[in-house]
């Protein structure tokens, strides 16, 4: 044994040599100790309490050395993406600062024809600026010139570069206020005004002009406030609770409980015990600590649960193959003898096989529930009566629900035509044109592919005409364009979660499932793993939607549930390699 080596559960742990080294043994052992002394963060909280919008100003001209200081607090601030997009512009010349001057006085008085007369009056009677008596402007300047879907962070909020230059304003007030400067903030341009006033190119824009000097004045309050402009609401009338309730979007509510904070930081500080660096295993520490914070270990193994059906979309010839085929594989899970079977009995998993609509007579072996209403074809005809969306729905809930094994299960799906109904269900719920979601399907080709967008295009039509164009909700979705195994599939993905255990999705069909269930149940997204990325078109969007990243890409088409027990056994694997693998000894403090 090497130096320092004291058993499988003393090894020293890796420490970088830059960076944060600290464990979380540590963080554990002490939360704040990151804290600053009481001394400093009681006047951290004194300068803010004391930081001043201030208009009049000394005219001593300041210390390059101290206004450098300033810059630099400035330039610390936190920015989207770190992208930094602030800039300075610093003017001391005497002409420029009176245009600037002569500018804020016109919009001023622009401004207060705007009001009624007695709050015009009182707002004329305010000094609004110390643009002439501050010894230095600074033009704080935001910088668009970057494309914001290449800044991380700005493809959401496209406004994050401003709010982040806002930031660095806020950085130099607190420490221009530290040092006993005054600064004033002055917005009374017209922005292409002041952008003109200083030269910027196009797409930099302005966020006003500062004033920054020695202040002449020291208010106790601030200055609105002094002159009874306006009143400092109470804390308590800007905090709200979780949710703004009122007119608006209604509030998705969750039977479900995601795992508290706890369990998710305890999942994460029981990696990193382990005798290797943090994040070391990529995606698969994140799917890891998903796992253990649902309190799931490699036993038991789990299962896989396959649902089958056929579709009477298929005998518009959206598919390849016969639709005898959905029997046959079914037949052949039974028996453990189907690709998806046989990989389950590779790894260990038990397989659960459910017939929610195959032509024949029902299989022997299998469980069964199908739709007692009429199917259509999704062009002419509603795929499932609502009744039977629901009735299915409710069994797969008691399925899952009542899996003994709290661990792991994947899901699989036999149904020849269901990638259309697939990616059919994936145009409503996402509100994807038929065109962006169409998939070649198994063994399909180009004639294939233009009669399966044909029919995508007049199913969605024909829902969209019924419920609206934009997001279609799970349920008539799965009414109008589903098929009895996707209602089983999301009843099943409710009843795992119901039940403490974790999902793990395969292909196309059982994403756009899952997506069902999530929009039912918010709090299932805590139980979902992505198994794999599939050839299907539709399957990436509906993996952003759910927020999963796949931890297999191996372009498979083979359904059945392949692809999630792959993933499955890679899962089980990695839990089986963390209770061998070597942990750390705890640091001294």
């Amino acid at each position: 044994m090497g130096a320092g080596v004291t058993g499988s559960t003393g090894w020293r742990r890796p420490v970088p040599t830059v960076g944060d080294t600290s464990s979380a043994a540590d963080r554990r052992r002490d939360a704040a100790a990151w804290r600053f002394s009481d001394a400093e963060r009681a006047a951290l909280y004194e300068i803010v309490a004391a930081r001043r919008d201030i208009r009049r100003f000394r005219p001593d001209r300041l210390d390059p050395a101290l206004v450098r200081r300033l810059l630099t607090a400035a330039h610390a601030a936190p920015s989207v993406g770190h992208s930094q997009p602030w800039r300075f512009v610093l003017v001391e010349d005497a002409h420029t600062r009176e245009r600037a001057a002569v500018i804020a006085e016109r919009e001023r008085l622009r401004q207060a024809h705007l009001l009624a007369e007695d709050s015009a009056r009182r707002m004329l009677d305010l000094q609004l600026d110390g643009i002439r008596e501050a010894p230095l402007g600074v033009v704080v300047c935001c910088d668009r010139r970057a494309e914001g879907a290449g800044v991380l962070g700005r493809a959401t909020f496209p406004d994050a570069d401003l709010w982040s230059c806002a930031c660095a304003i806020e950085n130099l007030w607190l420490a221009a206020r530290a040092e006993g400067l005054g600064l004033g903030w002055v917005t009374l341009f017209p922005p292409e005004d002041l952008a003109a006033l200083v030269g910027l190119p196009p797409g930099v824009a302005t966020l006003g002009w500062l004033c920054l000097g020695w202040p002449d004045e020291r208010p106790p309050a601030p200055g609105l406030e002094r002159a009874g402009w306006s009143r400092r609401l109470a804390l308590d009338d800007v905090v709200i609770e979780e949710h703004w309730e009122g007119p608006g979007p209604e509030r998705p509510r969750s039977h479900l409980r995601s795992p508290a904070p706890a369990a998710v930081v305890a999942a994460r500080d029981e990696s990193d015990t382990l005798l290797t660096a943090p994040g070391s295993l990529g995606l698969l520490d994140k799917a890891l600590e998903r796992l253990l914070a649902l309190g799931i270990t490699a036993q038991p193994p789990g299962c896989l649960v396959l649902v089958a059906a056929d579709h009477p979309v298929a005998a518009l010839g959206v598919s390849t193959y016969e639709a005898s085929v959905t029997y046959e594989v079914l037949e052949a899970t039974i028996a453990g003898e189907s690709l998806g079977a046989a990989a389950a009995r590779a790894v260990g998993l038990r397989v659960v096989a459910i017939d929610a609509g195959v032509d024949g007579e029902p299989l022997p072996g299998a469980l069964c529930c199908r739709a007692l209403g009429p199917r259509g074809d999704l062009v002419a005809k509603d795929a499932l009566e609502p009744a039977d969306v629901s009735r299915l729905i409710d069994f797969g809930r008691s399925i899952g629900a009542g899996l003994e094994e709290a661990g792991l299960v994947a899901l699989g799906e036999v149904g020849i035509g269901n990638t259309t109904v697939a990616a059919a269900l994936a145009s409503l719920l996402l509100d994807l044109e038929p065109s962006m979601a169409v998939g070649l399907g198994a063994s399909g080709n180009t004639a294939t592919l233009d009669l399966k967008l044909r029919v995508m295009q007049s199913a969605v039509e024909r829902a969209r005409r019924r419920h609206g164009t934009g997001r279609i909700d799970p349920l008539p979705a799965l009414s109008c364009a589903g098929g009895p195994e996707f209602a089983v599939l999301c009843g099943v993905v409710l009843g795992v979660a119901a039940n403490g255990g974790a999902i793990v999705l395969d292909g196309l069909a059982t994403a756009v499932a899952a997506l069902s269930a999530l929009r039912l149940e918010p709090g299932i997204a805590a139980h979902l793993l992505a198994g794999q990325r599939s050839r299907e078109r539709a399957h990436e969007a509906v993996l952003e939607e759910l927020g999963l990243e796949p931890l297999l890409d191996l372009r498979l088409r083979a359904g059945e549930g392949a692809g999630a027990v792959f993933a499955t056994q890679l899962l089980l694997s990695a839990l089986q390699m963390r209770t061998i693998a070597g942990r750390v000894a705890p640091r001294s403090s």
